[in-house]
């Protein structure tokens, strides 16, 4: 798919989440991402930041979803649509067992990894892809449709 029938404009953001988490959501696990900040609905570029929590390896949830998985970092390795960012009520069951409480719960779905990932640099809060990233992605996506 060439880049021209992709929509123009700001309509894909790229959202950067540490391993083992991204693993989980390119598994299917977790559709719930947690953020200290709202975000808008939409597409974003799945980016596997350079840090791996170690602490998460640990977690018997993540152990069995990202058993033999690679924990690739520093690359897109994916996308998702957010279809919905809200915060649980305080005193209310959380979404998902991945949500956290107080934070706002990013809701994820059409989830596709991509084949081989690309490498760039991520960073904190919504990022805006290059369009040489968004090449690299969407010749692996060739059935992609926004």
């Amino acid at each position: 798919m060439s880049l021209v029938a992709l929509p123009e404009g700001d309509w894909i953001r790229g959202i950067s989440i540490k391993q083992p988490y991204a693993a989980c959501i390119l598994a299917g696990a977790k559709a719930v991402e947690n953020r200290s900040a709202p975000w808008r609905p939409g597409w974003v570029l799945l980016h596997a930041s350079k840090t791996v929590d170690q602490a998460a390896l640990r977690i018997p949830q993540v152990a069995r979803t990202i058993r033999g998985r690679p924990l690739v970092t520093g690359a897109v390795v994916g996308i998702a649509r957010i279809s919905d960012c809200h915060q649980d009520p305080d005193g209310s069951p959380l979404c998902s067992p991945w949500a956290h409480p107080g934070a706002w719960h990013l809701v994820l779905k059409d989830v596709q990894g991509l084949p081989l990932p690309v490498p760039t640099a991520g960073q904190l809060g919504p990022w805006k892809p290059t369009e040489d990233v968004l090449e690299r992605v969407f010749q692996q996506l060739p059935d992609f449709r926004p």
